[in-house]
């Protein structure tokens, strides 16, 4: 294998959280007074640190969120987690095929730590992880589209940002990935291909990634 560590992002590419928590984001914004449909939050939120949202909404309508709203939010979308999150279909497969190869790997996600620990737990990959290898926008002082986090991650990991290369589905991920200086391949599941523009390269199903990753 051509890379000596891979860093998955985690909603949409590990856990299957996408769907879930952009209709309930869509819907809390809606009901605070900031209309806002699925395809919306998934345009301007999906791979985004929830600074974002905040940010967003300010910049469009001149008024804060609430002081709870990601209490809020959080309690909303962990409780849908617990009826409905799975991980992705192929997953557990390509981490078990990465533990046999000897591949180093890790996750880089714009979630909070807790987020990453609950989809994880639900799904099962929990035992694919150990406490180091979680990354979170929350170490760094920038989430995507900002490089820090896959920065943080490689530096923690031991490896150069060239020898990295990174599983995202989101624009801004993407975007992110490129400004650290590291090749990234977009999982297509959810986001049309031409929306991830830039990647070094694409799949569908994560049965293709270890073949194009050699």
């Amino acid at each position: 294998m051509r890379y000596e560590l891979v860093i998955f992002d985690n909603d949409g590419v590990l856990v299957d959280s996408e769907p879930i928590s952009n209709t309930i984001l869509a819907g809390y914004l809606t009901e605070l007074g900031h209309p806002t449909s699925y395809e919306e939050s998934l345009r301007d939120y999906m791979g985004a640190a929830v600074h974002r949202v905040h940010d967003l909404v300010e910049e469009r309508g001149g008024e804060k969120l609430p002081a709870d709203f990601e209490t809020t939010l959080y309690a909303r979308t962990f409780a849908a987690f617990q009826q409905e999150l799975v991980a992705v279909d192929g997953v557990q497969d390509l981490l078990g095929k990465l533990v046999a190869d000897g591949v180093d790997y890790c996750v880089a996600s714009s979630g909070s730590h807790e987020k990453i620990r609950v989809g994880h737990r639900k799904t099962g990959i929990d035992q694919w992880f150990e406490e180091e290898w979680i990354f979170s926008s929350e170490d760094v002082g920038r989430g995507k589209p900002a490089p820090d986090l896959f920065l943080h991650a490689a530096a923690r990991m031991g490896v150069a940002p060239e020898r990295c290369v990174v599983i995202e589905d989101s624009p801004l991920g993407v975007e992110a990935a490129r400004a650290a200086g590291m090749d990234v391949y977009g999982f297509t599941s959810m986001m049309p291909a031409d929306r991830l523009a830039g990647v070094t390269g694409y799949f569908s199903d994560m049965a293709q990634l270890p073949e194009l990753l050699a």
